[in-house]
């Protein structure tokens, strides 16, 4: 219920993000009987969307993702949750016991807790026929879809840790792996990189860049390479790119005094302990926004359980506290 100004007072917890980790947080908040607000500028079910198939979430041996996000969404609201779409968050700020939550439309939500699932983006490569494509071959996710390329020959862009441990996990499907890396060497651990040429499947073509990914019926179907010391272009018949390049998780939402408080990790990851408590205390976080070691639809779910539930914790202490200091 808002007040003369505006300002939203009703809400115990309000969760920034409505992907599966935010889904999931807000089912189990509206189960413990916690007012809550979800707030998503998309579309609830985040990067589900942008998931053509999934085949390894527990129960569902093949799903598409927009159908997965639809079902967690409609669980969520089943337990009375509000979710506001088409809302971007600006800022998060403190105030008092109240967690304060600005939006773009210029409206201001208070809370006693948050928890931020906003998760991230996988850095593109900002090539022609990357986002045509995305989910037809291009993929950020060996683990996720992987298995859809059993016996392909398939591109991997990147040459950091991810890039050839990924690199190495696709030659498990692939028939042949070609690793892009713009560079003469890996930034990759050492031992990363023997394990990779260890497979005996992995072609590395140095010195290159990806200028185009192209496709036939809808797929993938070929790269084009430029050789960053010649400038030669090279086509490289493919049926699968995946880009690892880098992670940026949007954990950019809080106000300057806040950000300070905020233990962050070396690549912008919100660091938590094992309740999903960040360094400040009412703030929560879970799924890809969340320093850890994986990122799967699992784990964000599993995660957002734990955030909900010490969320709901948090709240019903701070209340008993300010009921003593009124008794």
């Amino acid at each position: 219920m808002a007040n003369e100004n505006g300002t939203q007072q009703a809400y115990e917890i309000i969760i920034v993000g409505a992907g599966p980790a935010g889904q999931t947080a807000a089912l189990y908040a509206g189960r413990s009987r916690i007012p809550t607000l979800v707030l998503e500028k998309g579309i609830p079910g985040g990067q589900l969307w942008n998931t053509a198939e999934v085949e390894d979430y527990p129960g569902f041996e093949h799903i598409m993702g927009p159908d997965l996000a639809d079902k967690l969404q409609k669980h969520a609201e089943k337990f009375g949750a509000t979710f506001e779409t088409g809302v971007e968050v600006t800022s998060i700020s403190l105030d008092g016991d109240d967690r304060v939550v600005r939006t773009s439309d210029g409206r201001e939500f208070r809370a006693p807790a948050v928890i931020v699932t906003a998760g991230g983006d996988a850095r593109k490569l900002g090539v022609p026929g990357e986002n045509e494509l995305a989910g037809k071959g291009v993929s950020y996710c060996a683990v996720c879809d992987g298995a859809f390329f059993e016996g392909a020959d398939i591109a991997v862009v990147g040459g950091g840790d991810s890039a050839v441990e990924e690199g190495t996990f696709l030659t498990r499907y692939g028939r042949k792996v070609y690793v892009v890396h713009r560079r003469d060497a890996y930034r990759a651990q050492p031992i990363l990189v023997e394990q990779m040429r260890a497979t005996g499947k992995v072609d590395e073509v140095m010195n290159s860049v990806v200028d185009e990914i192209h496709g036939s019926d809808g797929k993938v179907s070929h790269i084009t390479l430029r050789d960053v010391e010649t400038g030669e272009q090279r086509d490289l018949p493919v049926n699968a790119v995946f880009p690892f390049v880098g992670f940026t998780p949007h954990s950019d939402i809080f106000d300057p005094d806040l950000a300070v408080r905020i233990e962050l990790d070396e690549s912008g990851h919100i660091v938590t302990d094992q309740a999903m408590r960040t360094s400040v205390p009412g703030i929560f976080a879970a799924g890809d926004v969340r320093a850890q070691f994986i990122r799967q639809i699992t784990n964000a779910v599993g995660d957002a359980t734990t955030a909900a539930l010490a969320a709901n914790q948090y709240v019903e202490h701070l209340k008993h506290e300010r009921s003593k200091q009124t008794a």
